[in-house]
């Protein structure tokens, strides 16, 4: 394989890669997280073995290969043809002979793989109309092992750029001009962070890319690293020219093994091309890039902890008298930027910080990555402009609850974030919008929740996280954070107290002012967001009941006869035999068998049950 020596010798190469005749037809199938585990692999493998048995392996007309995230991790696997654009869903290995016979073959529509024939692209659902792909832009293109591929799609015509004629000055205004902040969660502009480290003192410097990602339900940079890894190293590659930086590394966490893998995979093929090392397209700069594997704490997504742990030490935060651009990995200057951050900066270099403004809003421009989780009919990945609603998110890419079900809220940011009521949906999705409303914007990770979730008890799971999750380093946190565990365990197990909702509110305020990292500090927020929009149901759990049907104890299921159809659903779902009546008549709760287990509830198609206070255990108001 020829090393480039120089910038023109990629761009030739490049331009070769795009006048040579590309395959009549790809079939791709989704290689993304969501759909690996719902069977993508063994899909592919059908695939392959289907296409051997038509004789078309190694022909260069058709082609078989995984390919990133596609999004909708919901009706995975996923499957899509090109150029056709023929979007195929819940594919199974039993539909490989139609998909390699007529699909890849033909470029016909393979009948029953599309529910609407007429709309057969992936552009006509409704998922994908409100998203802008650009850091998700190559994922469904390119097989992510794949260097010319990367190159076929615009890679490092950025670097060829900057090495060229841009140098390293321009290189990194057009950064900061660009107005990018960064996608880890702060939203801090990114183009400072690169002025602070291009006017420290200090050899070595160093740049670092936080892939650790430790949110519950949040796997943008899980994509993101499986699907384009070369985007990453080239983003950091560009970063250490602009800043003079003459090594980095990738942090990724050990649950992420094809990550580490693919990642690994593309810095071996980037540095045998001349891409990474010395000498880079046959300049005098260098850059060495590795990849340092995380044991999956929590507390590693800070800065400081993070670091300590690359330099093979506990991963616990420490007090920043130092800003680490000016003493950081080593006590050396050092650079950390999330890997989306950095997925960013290819296309800013080359298309200028003019076409990165031209979608988001003025202070926060560009797009963002979301996961979109929970009691939401389409999960999955969405890469929207900053500024969009939540609505847009929600109701339009995820089509909203399940019919019969109202929204409740949605947890933005991860643990360490807040929670938003309904009556907030189009509230904008950018990192100073969320901050006033109580939330924050985190790495991108949104939670949806509808009437059947409890509030008291989301707040009592994050709370729990957050507290097996801490260093334990600063007293605050240390003692703080089981102190309001405590209770909110209490409010969901009926052994609330009056003045318990006050008691939180204070603590977590305490917590916030006092902790000392952004661990300790943002842990109270799924506590005070949720007391700001939900006061009601905690001052309700303090008396003993949870009008979510979530806390087992703390209600019973009342049935509305008028509503009530008698379909039967709730009976044969309740697991005390508890709920009686005929077919077609209305049904009722024998109260002396329920347990409050609220498995009936979710059941009920027609809302005629509904949680209400147990006259047992509701306690007078205080």
């Amino acid at each position: 394989m020829t090393r480039f020596q120089h910038a023109d010798g990629l761009l030739g190469h490049i331009k070769g890669l795009k006048g040579a005749p590309q395959p009549k037809r790809t079939l791709w199938v989704c290689g993304g997280p969501g759909c690996l585990a719902a069977g993508g692999a063994k899909v592919h493998e059908a695939l392959l073995n289907e296409a051997e048995k038509a004789g078309l392996l190694g022909n260069p007309g058709y082609r078989i290969s995984l390919t990133g995230c596609l999004g909708l991790c919901e009706r995975g696997p996923l499957a899509e043809i090109r150029p056709e654009g023929h979007f195929y869903q819940n594919v199974g290995p039993g539909d490989a002979p139609g998909l390699v016979g007529e699909a890849l073959l033909e470029g016909r529509i393979v009948e029953g793989l599309i529910k609407d024939p007429k709309n057969p692209t992936k552009d006509s659902l409704a998922f994908y109309k409100p998203q802008e792909r650009r850091v998700m832009r190559r994922l469904g293109l390119i097989d992510p092992e794949s260097l010319d591929d990367y190159l076929l799609h615009g890679g490092y015509e950025a670097l060829a750029l900057a090495l060229g004629s841009l140098g390293p000055g321009e290189t990194a205004r057009r950064v900061e001009e660009s107005g990018l902040r960064g996608r880890g969660g702060g939203g801090f502009p990114a183009g400072r962070k690169w002025r602070a480290l291009r006017e420290s003192v200090g050899r070595p410097r160093y740049v670092l890319a936080n892939g650790d990602e430790g949110d519950p339900g949040a796997f943008m940079n899980r994509a993101l690293m499986e699907g384009d890894p070369f985007s990453i190293i080239e983003g950091m590659t560009l970063g250490a020219f602009a800043m003079g930086a003459e090594a980095g590394f990738i942090y990724v966490r050990h649950e992420y093994p094809l990550s580490v893998m693919r990642l690994s995979k593309a810095i071996r093929l980037a540095k045998d091309r001349g891409l990474l090392g010395e000498g880079i397209l046959g300049s005098d700069v260098g850059f060495e890039l590795g990849i340092v594997e995380g044991g999956g704490a929590f507390v590693c997504g800070e800065s400081t902890a993070l670091m300590a742990s690359i330099e093979g030490r506990e991963g616990t935060p420490r007090v920043k008298y130092v800003r680490s651009t000016e003493a950081g990995l080593w006590e050396r200057p050092t650079l950390l930027q999330n890997v989306e951050s950095w997925a960013n900066v290819p296309p800013i270099v080359l298309n200028g910080p003019e076409w990165f403004r031209s979608l988001g809003s003025k202070d926060n421009p560009g797009t963002k990555v979301f996961s979109l989780v929970g009691q939401v009919r389409d999960t999955g990945l969405v890469e929207l402009p900053l500024g969009s609603r939540i609505s847009d998110l929600v109701e339009l890419a995820g089509g909203g609850v399940a019919k019969g079900r109202a929204l409740k809220a949605v947890q933005t940011g991860g643990p360490s974030g807040g929670c938003l009521p309904a009556s907030l949906m189009s509230l904008p999705l950018d990192f100073d919008s969320l901050t006033k409303a109580g939330a924050m914007m985190g790495s991108g990770g949104l939670i949806v929740m509808d009437d059947l979730s409890c509030v008291v008890d989301v707040a009592r799971y994050f709370t729990a996280f957050l507290t097996e999750e801490s260093c334990g380093k600063c007293v605050p946190c240390r003692d703080g954070l089981p102190l309001l565990l405590g209770v909110l365990t209490g409010l969901t197990k009926g052994e609330g107290r009056a003045g318990d909702t006050g008691l939180l509110v204070r603590e977590a305020e305490r917590l916030k002012a006092t902790a000392l990292c952004g661990l300790g500090q943002s842990a109270a927020n799924p506590i005070l967001s949720t007391v700001r929009y939900f006061q009601e149901e905690y001052l309700e759990h303090e008396r003993g009941f949870c009008r979510s049907g979530r806390c087992q104890g703390l209600f019973v299921p009342a049935i509305d006869p008028g509503a009530c159809t008698g379909c039967g659903l709730c009976r044969k779902a309740c697991p005390a035999a508890a709920i009686e009546g005929k077919a077609k008549k209305a049904h009722k709760v024998l109260p002396g068998k329920c347990v409050s287990c609220g498995s009936c509830l979710p059941k009920c198609r027609f809302l005629a049950l509904k949680p209400a206070p147990r006259a047992d255990t509701v306690k007078a108001d205080a």
